[in-house]
This record gives structure tokens, sequence and C-alpha cells, in this order.
């Protein structure tokens, strides 16, 4: 039988998960590729690991998940994520309000 796994698509599924914090919550925003038939297959697939990950990080899941699909097999600068949200903010606005609060644990965590 031949080998298909390189015909099928990839996906990336961004879940997101919560866990306490001296100042209330850290939230973690993980993306993890999957090649499988459908964009619903990755979903699930990455929300069973997700169970997995939050154990390890003894973290919550919060049910979030996001799929991108990949037009093409993963390589070198392929983009793996998009999310588009519209805003009225301007760039520098709207970066202080989604990703540069100040509060970003961006240098101490690191993968397990």
């Amino acid at each position: 039988m031949p080998d298909t796994s390189s015909q099928l698509p990839w996906y990336s599924v961004r879940c997101v998960f919560q866990s306490p914090s001296d100042d209330g919550f850290a939230y973690e925003e993980r993306v993890t590729l999957w090649q499988t038939d459908t964009i619903d297959e990755a979903i699930a697939l990455a929300e069973t690991e997700a169970g997995g990950h939050a154990q390890r990080a003894r973290a919550e899941y919060t049910g979030m998940a996001q799929a991108y699909w990949l037009p093409e097999p993963p390589a070198t600068g392929a983009q793996v994520f998009s999310l588009v949200r519209e805003s009225e903010l301007d760039s520098d606005d709207y970066l202080d309000q989604f990703f540069d609060t100040g509060r970003e644990a961006q240098s101490r965590w690191t993968e397990e």
C-alpha cells in the first residue's frame, strides 16, 4: 500500500490555557501542527493533546481552539496560523491592548 500521509493536508490549531498567577491568571496561547484529513479532525486531535499539555503544565484548557489550514506543507518560513481581528485602534494602541500589555512572560516560559 502506498504512503499517502504526505498527501494529507496540514492544519495548525491554537489552544488557550489558563493557570493561576500572582496577579490572577496567566494565559498561554499554544499552536500545534496536525496532518490529517479534515480541520475538524485536527481540532479534535489538538484538544486531546491539550488535555495532556494542561496536566503537564498544571493549567486548565479553556476550551478555545482556532484552526488554520496550511495551503502547503510546513517548511522554513511557512505561515502556520492567521487570525484577522477588526479594530478601530491605531497600531500602537492595538499592540498595547492585545500583545504588549507589559504583563507578558515571554522570556520565562519554556517548553517542557
